[in-house]
């Protein structure tokens, strides 16, 4: 039996050498984000072979100099932290990265953080399919979740203790999350809208223009007589 020796941060599961080389080869900056029971980091980095450089950082505690009232772990969170760090990059002149996740898992969270910093202006190779919908980015199902535990307000405090205590209610979620993406994006707030809301809205702007067709043929047909 022979002993194959092997590096501790394989043995301890910490760095995956095969992703590691192939950003060293490509000279690429890349982005990491860990997330934790409370909190999101995310850096931009610069790999060298002595050890990689910090060119820009995001943490999302730094969401509440915003005015941010809502958790600093969700998806809103994650997407809003991701964009604040493109802000970030964007100011620092670095345009292209890649995202390194090492061994841990691509989940819906480092996919939101990940969209928030293509939104602000970073090229990332990543596929519109493997980002979340645009109604859990903006927390449209905490809010349905909210009117859904409405009726019992026991479990409904306590739920939302956390926010509620910093004023926000959770109905209110993606109208709270526009206005603060807006004020790192420094562009104007969109009206929040539900997907399904979203879809009603064609059929409401075409009710509202066959009413008015039929208003101004009616003051034609008077006029006439």
């Amino acid at each position: 039996m022979t002993y194959v020796h092997t590096l501790k941060r394989i043995r301890e599961d910490k760095t995956n050498y095969r992703k590691r080389s192939a950003i060293l080869i490509g000279r690429h900056l890349f982005v990491t984000v860990r997330i934790s029971d409370q909190n999101v980091a995310a850096q931009v980095l610069r790999p060298t072979p002595t050890g990689d450089i910090v060119i820009a950082s995001a943490h999302s505690r730094e969401l509440a100099e915003h005015g941010w009232k809502g958790a600093f772990n969700n998806l809103p969170a994650c997407y809003l932290t991701g964009m604040l760090l493109g802000k970030k990059a964007i100011q620092k002149e670095i345009n292209a990265a890649v995202l390194y996740i090492g061994n841990n898992h691509f989940t819906s969270r480092v996919a939101a953080c990940m969209k928030g910093i293509v939104d602000a202006g970073v090229s990332m190779p990543v596929s519109k399919e493997s980002l979340p919908d645009e109604d859990r980015i903006s927390g449209h199902h905490i809010a349905e979740y909210s009117h859904a535990l409405k009726e019992d307000e026991e479990e409904y405090n306590s739920r939302f203790s956390a926010i509620l205590k910093n004023g926000l209610k959770p109905e209110d979620y993606p109208s709270h999350f526009e206005e603060i993406k807006s004020r790192i994006s420094g562009k104007p707030a969109e009206k929040a809208m539900s997907k399904k809301a979203a879809k009603e809205a064609p059929a409401e702007e075409e009710k509202a223009k066959e009413k008015k067709s039929g208003a101004v043929k009616k003051r034609g047909q008077r006029k006439k007589e």
